[in-house]
């Protein structure tokens, strides 16, 4: 018996999510008021006055507002209530009487309800889909950003135990150096995601020290080297002085990589990549370019949309 409920439940709210959502919000907009007119109509029954109507369209139009989407249906909710109230439940019955003490007030106060809920139900489900939007986009920079020493590690590993007969002892201590630096890099970045995480809920900031901006672009160049065997030409500018910059190295290395990444893997012709860093003001400003095909510049509008 559950088990049949249950299959039933999953129906119907499949049924009901293959519904357009207009359609949806008119349905479920007239079931609502449809009750409150059920429930005014047994009530009456005990209170002929109707002292309670006016309260449970309120109610009515809280619901809807708050359950859909934008201000139309709320508001609709909100006149069609009033009219209701004066028409059916408020004497004489079945009849218009706008003279009634108070009914300017009660219209205006419905319809600023109805105003207020439905704006505050749009602001709560934008955030909600913003909400939405940046956890599937730090999930996606997340599994981009362990892949990479995961793919270098299982390809050093696999070569020891595929060709260990074959390699020399130093070519195997510096396939497992490798190893071990790629882990202990993927343990710093995971440390760094769940900060960056912790940072979202404001509970802690970003771990700073003075790091050396060319001692940063060298370990950069000498990962991506590592994980893409090409012939792509790397060249390196920086300063003639040394330029000490307050940062995580860690995230600093892996945005790096990141750009190089994607400048090989999307420029299509790229052959060489430049990394530079100036120091301008109290800022300093690292650049990664390439002589690859460059972003479409009808992408460059929504480049950092996701």
């Amino acid at each position: 018996m559950k088990d049949l409920l249950s299959r039933i439940g999953q129906w119907t709210e499949k049924m009901w999510r293959s519904i357009p959502i207009h359609l949806r919000d008119a349905i479920f907009t007239a079931l609502l008021l449809g009750i409150a007119a059920a429930i005014c109509f047994v009530l009456r029954s005990i209170d002929e006055n109707g002292s309670f109507t006016l309260l449970i369209f309120v109610l009515a139009v809280v619901i809807i507002s708050r359950f859909t989407e934008g201000y139309f249906w709320g508001v609709f909710s909100s006149l069609f209530g009033v009219i209701c109230v004066n028409f059916v439940f408020t004497y004489p019955f079945w009849a218009f009487n706008f003279r009634l003490t108070g009914y300017p007030l009660t219209f205006l106060t419905m319809l600023a309800v109805s105003l207020i809920i439905s704006a505050m139900n749009t602001k709560i489900k934008k955030q909600e889909r913003l909400r939405t939007e940046a956890e599937r986009e730090t999930l996606r920079a997340m599994s981009h950003d362990i892949r990479t020493p995961l793919t270098s590690i299982v390809g050093n590993t696999s070569a020891i135990l595929e060709n260990g007969d074959t390699l020399s002892t130093e070519q195997q201590r510096e396939l497992l150096r490798d190893v071990n630096e790629d882990a202990q890099w993927l343990i710093r970045m995971v440390e760094n995601l769940l900060s960056i995480t912790r940072i979202s809920g404001e509970q802690t900031a970003i771990s700073k020290e003075y790091e050396a901006a060319e001692e940063i672009l060298a370990a950069s160049v000498h990962k991506f080297e590592k994980r893409f065997k090409s012939n792509i030409r790397i060249a390196v500018e920086v300063p003639q002085e040394v330029v000490l910059v307050p940062m995580d190295a860690t995230l600093i290395q892996q945005v790096l990589l990141n750009l190089m990444e994607n400048a090989v893997l999307h420029g299509e012709s790229t052959t060489e990549l430049r990394l530079s860093v100036e120091h301008i003001g109290d800022e300093a400003c690292f650049t990664v370019s390439d002589n690859g095909l460059g972003i479409p510049r009808e992408r460059l509008a929504t480049l950092f949309d996701g």
